[in-house]
């Protein structure tokens, strides 16, 4: 059941701004928006704080890294709302081959050493918890990974491991690549909160 069937129960002024911001934008507000206005005792301000510090917060890795980050745990746990949504904000600071390249196998990606090992590590926490160990720490902080960008990383990662399964849960809709571009260019000076 895609989630405009049961959004319901909702206010009129979160309806309202919705519609305004739809207009604003020139498409449907995704459906992760809809959740963050309609359900707030499901998503909540917690989230929303969360996410806005983990993705716009203080940090050695850029904003489109970090988008990038966001973008490999949704292709890891199979979240096309969310590949769609994060890649087209991290394409938006470096070059879209090189974010589709990290897409395709960010071993052979062109990117520094440290995001590939960050990456690594990243891909090991969402698919196969069980298996991280100190020795892949160690690994991608001989790669040059502080401490601080760690953290930070391992954060998104735990995010976007709720984010995503929310997001397929509830079925969000597929916007289409110039929506994802418009909700990109609003999620920048938006942010999250």
């Amino acid at each position: 059941m895609r989630l405009r069937e049961v959004e319901r129960g909702d206010s009129v002024r979160s309806r309202a701004l919705i519609r305004i911001i739809s207009v604003a934008l020139g498409a449907r507000l995704p459906d992760a928006a809809r959740v963050a206005f309609y359900h707030k005792h499901f998503v909540g301000s917690a989230l929303g704080a969360w996410t806005q510090r983990a993705m716009r917060g203080s940090s050695e890795w850029s904003v489109a890294e970090r988008e990038l980050m966001a973008t490999m745990v949704a292709q890891w746990n199979s979240c096309p709302f969310c590949v769609g949504a994060h890649r087209a904000i991290a394409v938006r600071g470096m070059d879209k081959a090189v974010a589709d390249a990290c897409l395709t196998d960010y071993r052979s990606a062109p990117i520094s050493d440290h995001l590939r090992a960050t990456l690594a590590v990243l891909e090991t926490m969402t698919l196969r918890p069980e298996e991280l160990r100190p020795d892949q720490v160690r690994a991608a902080m001989a790669a040059g990974v502080t401490r601080r960008q760690l953290v930070d990383a391992t954060a998104v990662a735990a995010l976007f491991n709720i984010i995503t399964r929310y997001a397929n849960a509830l079925d969000f809709a597929i916007p289409t690549d110039a929506e994802f571009e418009k909700a990109a260019g609003m999620m920048l000076k938006r942010g999250y909160a």
